[in-house]
Formats: structure tokens, C-alpha cells, sequence
């Protein structure tokens, strides 16, 4: 199959520091070439990949100091997609919603993954619009704000199974914070309750231009005034390994809808437990009692940390392998360009005659697959590792 896969330009594929979106295209991009498919990656041009890389700016845009806008390289980016889109059976775009306009001139072969949060008021006359256009969300908590979208499923990110190797038995003796310093991610939370259970806590985080101020007034003087925190700015992935895989446990403190969370499997995959609270896709990634505990306060958090020790590392690992490899993400979205392909020329085609008369055969096959592709507000097949129960309240 040949499959374009469209990433965000703000940082290279796979990201040198800070960068979720552009750390799951790679994921998946690698995988998918693995797996035998001719893959083109429109990204920037300090990209690495196996695949035919399209360079759409020199580099990533958010670590040069001479883009001030970033809005002409992505219509860029568009253009160039839109010229090539001939050559291709798939394109797969995760750059949230300049290319929308594009997509009914591409024939029933785009699918866009959205990657970040969805109950922003901005979003709901835009998704409305677009009601028609094939959607992939990542957790079953991002869908719920939207409205009535054509949703064609669900996959989870994945991590290459040997990118982040297992530690049985980690040396660190501290907590670790990892992601970027904003308040929805709470690393006030993280500070308090590392200090409270009486453990070191290491923050490796980044600080962007629009959580500055809050960096300087809230964060920078709870370090200053705790003994126990120290904080490593952004870190590289190779420094990730052993960030993860020494540290007791990764606090993910969130005070917003989440809507995936890749450094909890990061750690998963290190055998690293997580203690997250209850909010977003927390409950869809975290297994209660098996690779973390899941709060919903401070207190409890600290009462998870005393009792972190009883989750086996291996267990953690062994669910990290179950649900959250990059060859199954790969495997899931192969379904979903199957589907798509499938709904694509069951409702495209027109009409043909039989017996002199028109007998609208693609109608009907697109009303038997109806089940399966129907747009609605949590319709469309889950193509998704089996979710945890719910756990109970910590």
C-alpha cells in the first residue's frame, strides 16, 4: 500500500526533545515500513525515517529562531501534499485542521488522526462543519465534548517494543514528573506530593513560550523552595531510558481531559508504574492494581506511593507489550485504510442500471455497512486493545 503520512512541522519526526504528535508519526511510520509499505513522511526537513521523506521547511519550526510565523510553511506543507495526493492510497494527516478544505479532493483516501484535546468552544462550529470528513481519536475520553462527527475509530499510540528497555529493579529511589511545565499538567501536584511521601522528585520537562509566566510565578519558586525537586529541562530519548527506567514511580498528575498520555506507556514499557488521577484517558490506559494506581487526590496519590512497591515491574512491562506496541498502532490504522477504502467505494460509485432500471447496488451495500462506518457522535468501529475495568476510586 502507499500511505502518506502528514505530521506537524513544529518538531522533526522523531522529535529531538519535547514532542508527542511527531513521536507517534515515527512510531507509526517506522512500523508501517516494517511491515513492507511504501511510505512517504511530508515532515520537516531534520526528520529522520526510513520512509521517502518530503521535506516541508528546512527544520523543525519551533526550534528556529527565524520562523515567526509558522502558518505559511504549514499552508506549504498542504500544497504540497495536495500535488502528490495522485500517488497515494492513504493519506493519513495528524496536523489537526488546515487541511480540512483539502480532503473532498482526495477521493475517499484521507483519514485525519486528532491528537489533542477536543472540548475547546472554537472546535465545535468547525467539527460541525466537517461532520463528513473520516476521524481517528486516540482514547474513547477525547471523543466525548464533540459533536456529531464521522468517527471511523479508535487506536491508542504505541512504542517500538525495544525503544524503552525493562528495568527490574531500578536504583534511582525517586519520583519522576515527565511532559511540559503547564498548569493542566500540574506539576504543583507533583512537587507536593513527592514531598509529602518523603522521596526526591526529578522534573524533566519543557517550558514553552506560553507557559512562561506561569513557570516564573508558580513553578520556579516551589523548586526553589523544595529541597527534595530538582528540575533537568528537556530531555533527549536516549536520556529518557534511564530517566524512566531508575525512578520509583512516574507521577502524571493532569487537571485536564487528557487525551492519551504517551509518557505513561513510555514508563510502561521501562516497567516504571505510573500514579495518574482520574481524568481523560487515564482510566483507558492505567490498569488499577497492574501497571499503576489511579487517584483522585493529593492524599491518596501520597498513599499510592507507599504501596507502589507491591505492583510487580514485570507485570507493568508485560501490559506495556499486551496493549501498547508501535506494531499493533500500525496493524489497528491498516484496518481503519481498509475500512475507509471499503466505505470509499461503497458510497462513491454511482448507481448501475439492471434489467433497464437503476438499482442503486452501492446504496445498499453502504446501508449494510452502515453498523460499522456510520458517522455519529461515538459511532465507527474501535479498532482498540481491550480496555481495564474501571478501577475503583484511590
Amino acid at each position: 500500500m502507499k500511505i502518506a503520512q502528514v505530521a506537524p512541522l513544529f518538531e522533526s519526526v522523531p522529535p529531538r526533545l519535547y514532542g508527542g504528535t511527531e513521536r507517534v508519526v515515527s512510531n507509526l511510520t517506522e512500523a508501517l515500513v516494517a511491515d513492507g509499505h511504501d511510505v512517504t513522511l511530508f515532515a520537516s526537513g531534520d526528520s529522520l525515517t526510513a520512509a521517502r521523506l518530503v521535506a516541508c521547511s528546512g527544520e523543525a519550526l519551533r526550534l528556529n529562531p527565524r520562523v515567526k510565523d509558522p502558518l505559511p510553511w504549514q499552508i506549504i506543507q498542504i500544497e504540497q501534499v495536495r500535488r502528490r495526493a495522485a500517488e497515494f492510497d492513504i493519506i493519513h494527516f495528524h496536523i489537526d485542521l488546515v487541511q480540512f478544505p483539502l480532503l473532498d479532493r482526495c477521493e475517499g483516501r484521507a483519514l485525519t488522526t486528532l491528537h489533542g484535546r477536543l472540548d475547546l468552544p472554537d472546535l465545535m462550529p468547525f467539527y460541525s462543519l466537517f461532520g463528513d470528513t473520516p476521524l481517528v481519536s486516540i482514547s474513547a475520553a477525547q471523543r466525548r465534548p464533540m459533536p456529531p462527527v464521522h468517527w471511523l475509530g479508535t487506536v491508542p499510540h504505541g512504542l517500538p517494543r525495544d525503544l524503552l528497555r525493562f528495568n527490574p529493579a531500578p536504583t534511582g529511589g525517586y519520583l519522576a514528573f515527565l511532559g511540559r511545565i503547564s498548569p493542566e499538567k500540574r506539576p504543583d501536584r507533583a512537587i507536593e506530593i513527592a514531598e509529602r511521601a518523603g522521596l526526591p522528585l526529578k522534573i524533566a520537562a519543557k517550558v514553552g513560550a506560553a507557559d512562561e509566566p506561569y513557570w516564573q510565578e508558580v513553578i520556579k519558586p516551589l523548586i526553589a523552595r523544595s529541597p527534595r525537586t530538582e528540575f533537568l529541562g528537556e530531555i533527549s530519548e536516549a536520556e529518557k531510558q534511564r530517566f524512566l527506567g531508575e525512578a520509583e514511580a512516574l507521577l502524571f498528575p493532569i487537571d485536564w481531559p487528557e487525551p492519551f498520555g504517551l509518557v505513561v506507556i513510555e514508563a510502561m514499557a521501562c516497567g516504571t508504574p505510573c500514579i495518574a488521577f482520574r481524568a481523560g484517558s487515564v482510566p483507558e490506559v492505567i490498569e488499577e492494581g497492574i501497571s499503576g494506581c489511579i487517584v483522585e487526590s493529593v492524599a491518596a496519590a501520597v498513599r499510592a506511593v507507599e504501596r507502589i512497591a507491591d505492583l510487580p515491574r514485570a507485570a507493568v512491562r508485560a501490559a506495556f507489550e499486551h496493549r501498547f506496541t508501535a506494531e499493533r498502532m500500525a496493524r489497528d490504522y491498516l484496518r481503519l485504510y481498509a475500512l475507509l477504502r471499503q466505505e470509499s467505494a461503497a458510497v462513491l460509485r454511482p448507481p448501475v442500471p439492471v434489467d433497464g432500471a437503476l438499482r442503486d447496488e452501492d446504496g445498499l451495500r453502504a446501508r449494510a455497512l452502515a453498523p460499522e462506518i456510520q458517522a455519529g457522535s461515538g459511532g465507527g468501529p474501535t479498532i482498540a486493545i481491550p480496555l481495564p475495568n474501571a478501577p475503583s476510586a484511590s
